[in-house]
């Protein structure tokens, strides 16, 4: 199970939320909402120190991660993080590999 961040999705979190390295954003799962990945469940995003990291990637010196105890929302696959300029959002999809 690993964490894709894509260029495009770095490049928004550095210019929208001002990420520099040293940075920790979160991945979070939160009750409701619309997903491709678990019905009634959708992700949240944080700018916060990791508590304990289960699943983790570093580009350009910043952290993405998940925490540990939710990565049950998973389902065993890695976690595709990628941003749509047509609807200017951040947009998470299950690595099926």
């Amino acid at each position: 199970m690993k964490m894709t961040v894509t260029e495009a999705a770095v490049a928004w979190f550095k210019e929208e939320w001002g990420c520099q390295e040293g940075d920790s954003i979160r991945f979070f799962v939160r009750y409701g909402g619309v997903s491709t990945v678990q019905d009634s469940f959708s992700m949240g995003i944080a700018k916060e120190l990791p508590n304990e990291i289960g699943l983790s990637t570093v580009i350009d010196g910043i952290t993405f991660y998940m925490e540990q105890d939710e990565l049950w929302y998973m389902n065993g696959k890695g976690l595709i993080v990628d941003y749509r300029l047509a609807t200017d959002e951040v947009d998470f999809r299950l690595d099926e590999q």
